[in-house]
């Protein structure tokens, strides 16, 4: 009998796409109550944030034999709470914290109505430029503001020098800035 718990993210995730159940369940095992704590950052509310979980995990078994992993899978799992998330504010038609979170970016920064793009479709106009980014400098950048991980976190992970992902960071943010005003960045930045 194998045990799933030795087997490498990539294992389980191609057991995964054939089908395999306990690949599944170890999955679910390793990565639910951190999805669940990243979750409840997002949303403040643990019952929303179960759900949205719930959710995720229900989408990559219906959706398990078409996972086709970019990155590591918990940049997948990361990147499936968020968009989740901004489904789910798209759909309460923002939450008023986030609203006021909003209104205070708008009031304080130099954010004009001709430069207004609702927050759905800023976000997903800032998530293409961020999967143009180059492939490194991309897994920096998600892995700093998806995952939450320290610049020490990303470093370990990826076998890199410190120094290395705090430039992969602030140049990832140089290339955003020109392309994007301040208050719409911390709009993004705000969303993970």
């Amino acid at each position: 009998m194998t045990d799933y718990g030795t087997h490498a993210d990539y294992e389980l995730a191609g057991l995964l796409k054939a089908g395999d159940e306990k690949a599944f369940r170890e999955i679910f095992e390793r990565y639910s109550r951190v999805m669940y704590t990243y979750a409840k950052n997002l949303v403040r509310d643990a019952d929303e944030a179960e759900d949205l979980v719930q959710d995720v995990f229900t989408s990559l078994w219906d959706k398990a034999a078409d996972l086709d992993l970019k990155g590591t899978l918990a940049a997948y799992l990361y990147s499936a709470v968020r968009y989740k998330f901004i489904n789910l504010v798209a759909k309460k038609k923002v939450r008023t914290d986030y609203a006021q979170a909003f209104q205070t970016l708008i009031d304080e920064g130099n954010y004009t109505t001709d430069h207004y793009i609702n927050e759905k479709e800023l976000l997903a106009l800032i998530e293409k430029e961020v999967a143009k980014l180059p492939e490194k400098m991309k897994e920096v950048f998600e892995l700093s503001r998806n995952a939450g991980l320290s610049h020490r976190e990303i470093a370990e992970q990826l076998n890199l020098a410190e120094k290395t992902v705090k430039n992969h960071i602030n140049h990832a943010l140089k290339i955003l800035r020109g392309k994007f005003e301040v208050a719409s960045i911390m709009l993004y930045l705000l969303s993970k």
